[in-house]
This record gives C-alpha cells, structure tokens and sequence, in this order.
C-alpha cells in the first residue's frame, strides 16, 4: 500500500496465496524430484546402468520486478533453496517499502551466506550482473532481458527470463458474452493492468462484436461504478 496503494485483497490473492501454494507444491514434490531417475542405457554400453542424478547449480540472481514486487521476488527463491542452492534477491527500487520489507525477512529467516538481499538501483544490477553466478532469474522487459542474457552470456550463466509479451483474448460467438467480458476486463485491470499475461488486445468475430462492447460496457459499470 505505501509504495503504489495495492488493495488488501488484491495483495492476499495475487502476492501471498501464490507463494503459499507454491510453499505446498514443492513440499509436496521435492522427495521426488530429488530422487535418482533411471534412464535406458545406450546399447554400446550394454552391461551399465544409467541415471540421471539432480545437483544444486550453486549461487543463483534473482532480479525482481516492480509489478509483483513480493510474489516475483520470493516464489523464484523457493525453487532456488528447494534445488539446494544459494541465492541473492535484488528487488526492484522502484518498490521502496516491499524492498526493505523482503530484505528483513529474509535477514530473520536465512544466514546471508545462504539467501542474501542487495538493495539499490540499476548501478547495482549493473553490478550484480557482472558477478559470475549460476543462474540467473529475471523478470522484467525484453529490452532488460537483453541486457540480463548478454551478461549472462560472458559466464555462461543459465538464465529464465519471464518477459512480457503481447497476450490476445480470442472471442468469438460461441461464449456467454456477460462472463467472457467480466473476465476479460479482471484480467486486464488485475493489479492496474500490470501482469505480464494481462490481455493487451482482442480478435473478435466481427459478428459479435458490438455485442462484446456493450457487455464489456456493462462489467466496467459493475466492477467500479460510474463515478469518473
């Protein structure tokens, strides 16, 4: 709320109860993915058995963006201490308060040695960047996503890159106009419209079309009123 007036409940549904149910899933999965995995042997080693055994990579980045800055700073950490390694979050300084907020947790919760939080602007990342990490986790815009891979490139640094990109909604005339509009326009204004899978555009079948705006109209209506 201090650092873009985020609603409570907005904050509950899309940064915190997404972290807890990741919480769930990996304790519910990680005895099995730390398992060995017996794979075929090649015929040319006929005689041999084969597995695939799964290690830590060792010290991971996570750069986190201003959008979610909670959500997007922490769920990538689970993954990164579940695989059994170290890790660095850089949150985004453009959220001030969830920043200072994340890097205290994290000093209650982990030694430094083992989950680390670097404060500071694009100077730091700039910084942060030129160290030769494992992995490196980023979410933020294609034009930084550049600058993170091309860095990343000099150590042969793995990297995931969640970008945003153009995501359609694809309307045509077999759906419940009312609902499809509601939950188009949920979509779209989720956290201000800022969510990297948010609908940017819509292909609608032309016959349906004056039908869609009026029902789109109406949830705008529903959802916020008619106050300007």
């Amino acid at each position: 709320w201090a650092d873009f007036k985020k609603p409570e409940a907005e904050v509950a549904l899309s940064e915190v109860a997404i972290v807890l149910s990741h919480i769930r899933y990996i304790k519910r999965k990680l005895k099995s993915w730390m398992r060995p995995k017996k794979v075929p042997t090649n015929l040319a080693l006929f005689g041999t058995s084969s597995h695939i055994y799964y290690e830590p990579k060792g010290n991971t980045l996570i750069i986190g963006p201003w959008n979610y800055p909670f959500m997007l700073s922490v769920y990538p950490l689970l993954y990164a201490i579940a695989a059994g390694n170290t890790a660095i979050i850089k949150p985004s300084e453009l959220t001030v308060h969830t920043s200072t907020f994340v890097a205290k947790m994290m000093r209650q919760l982990f030694p430094e040695r083992e989950v680390a939080v670097v404060e500071g602007g694009v100077e730091t990342t700039t910084q942060l960047l030129d160290l030769p990490f494992h992995h490196i986790y980023f979410t933020g815009s294609p034009r930084v996503g550049r600058i993170v891979m091309t860095a990343a490139a000099k150590h042969l640094t793995s990297v995931t890159l969640e970008l945003g990109g153009k995501s359609p909604a694809v309307i045509d005339d077999s759906v419940d106009m009312e609902k499809i509009a509601e939950k188009t326009l949920w979509g779209k204004s989720l956290n201000g419209g800022q969510t990297c899978i948010a609908p940017d555009y819509m292909i609608i079948q032309e016959s349906v079309k004056e039908q869609f705006v009026e029902a789109y109209r109406k949830a705008i209506r529903k959802f916020y009123g008619t106050a300007p």
